[in-house]
């Protein structure tokens, strides 16, 4: 079992995913000119906000912001090369609303490499994040803000609003014991239950300045799909503090045609290349032996969610999505999987053992 740490097929391969802004990704900076800059001189909040294509949403976005706007908080709309409206409404936004600055890349990077862009201009004391589809309920940032100062801690999670059509519905963090510090990688544990990486919501929270100086902020470049799962397990490793509190005030989007997660291309299989990274870095971790299990067990439930959905993916994805999750599954720790195999109920084990015996065609790669 010992062996897990050294020997599993991550050891190799976990100083392999880049984090930071692919240098490829050009970006041109506007600032708003006048008397009055937006851009406050001190910063206590920096809200990173990627936008790609919601011309139809964006205005809500924008409008939410500014009922937390304050001097001290910025705004960093980063402009992911929308060819809609988006330029037009975020050129508003950035003579209007307190505080922003619109950033635009040249091309399309994705969601997390739009993320890195914002934390690299990003000079609060504190960062969060919001999409450029979604919205708070006023005055929510300062409430949040209020709630790390008061815990002293490196990063606090809070619930949500999921919305889908005219439906609402509360989602909770994971955590039973809120309002107080805890130890993020107790928090990992158990394998078998929800907990907190499993509630991978960059934007459901808030984080001090230190982390991303310690380079735990950073997502992996270009994934398109999945970009929380490594950053969320990270965070859990490799931070010191973190805790969860009782407050709503974010509303997240369900069902917005333009979502990758309703989209089934080729891009949805970046789920792959995230959790491979999960379980490289987490087989290199000190702790691996207890960690991994958690680790592949998540793996194997999520290829059985894109099995059991697999009839919205186009006919060569899903080939491809049978062929990469069996290439997967050969590539984790064996002794692990069986173990994860074992633990889940009959029907979603049977389907992944038949998955795992696949032959493996030429070429099939993450």
């Amino acid at each position: 079992m010992a062996n897990r740490a050294v020997g599993g097929p991550g050891k190799d391969l976990v100083h392999s995913f880049a984090t930071r802004r692919s240098p490829g990704i050009k970006e041109s900076v506007k600032t708003n000119d006048g008397l009055r800059p937006n851009v406050p001189d001190v910063v206590k909040l920096s809200v990173i906000v990627p936008f790609y294509n919601v011309q139809q949403y964006a205005p809500d976005t924008l409008t939410s912001l500014a009922a937390n706007a304050r001097d001290d908080f910025e705004f960093l709309l980063v402009d992911d090369c929308s060819r809609d409206g988006t330029p037009d409404i975020l050129a508003r936004a950035e003579r209007e609303l307190p505080g922003a600055v619109v950033v635009r890349h040249e091309q399309n990077g994705g969601l997390a490499t739009a993320r890195n862009t914002g934390i690299d201009r990003a000079r609060g004391e504190y960062l969060t994040f919001l999409d450029g589809d979604d919205w708070l309920a006023p005055g929510y940032f300062p409430r949040l803000l209020a709630a790390i100062e008061e815990l002293g801690c490196d990063f606090v999670r809070t619930d949500h609003v999921q919305c889908t059509a005219r439906a609402r519905s509360v989602h909770r963090v994971p955590v039973g014991r809120r309002g107080v510090v805890l130890n993020p990688r107790e928090a990992i544990l158990p394998a078998d239950r929800s907990t907190s990486v499993d509630y991978a919501y960059a934007w459901a929270g808030i984080y001090h300045r230190r982390l991303a100086d310690k380079g735990l902020l950073h997502f992996t470049d270009g994934l398109r799909t999945a970009e929380d799962r490594p950053w969320i397990w990270k965070l859990h490793r490799e931070a010191e503090s973190f805790a969860a509190v009782s407050l709503l005030g974010v509303f997240y989007r369900r069902g917005v045609a333009s979502s990758l997660t309703q989209i089934g291309d080729v891009r949805q299989l970046d789920f792959i290349r995230a959790f491979d990274q999960v379980v490289a870095e987490t087989a290199a971790d000190p702790e691996a032996v207890s960690l991994l299990p958690k680790a592949v067990r998540t793996y194997c439930a999520i290829i059985s969610h894109h099995l059991g959905s697999i009839e919205r993916f186009e006919p060569a994805v899903a080939r491809k999505l049978k062929s990469m999750s069996a290439a997967a599954m050969r590539r984790m720790p064996q002794d692990v999987l069986d173990e994860a195999l074992d633990s889940m109920d009959l029907q979603r084990a049977s389907k992944l053992r038949r998955l795992r015996r696949r032959p493996a065609p030429s070429g099939a790669a993450a």
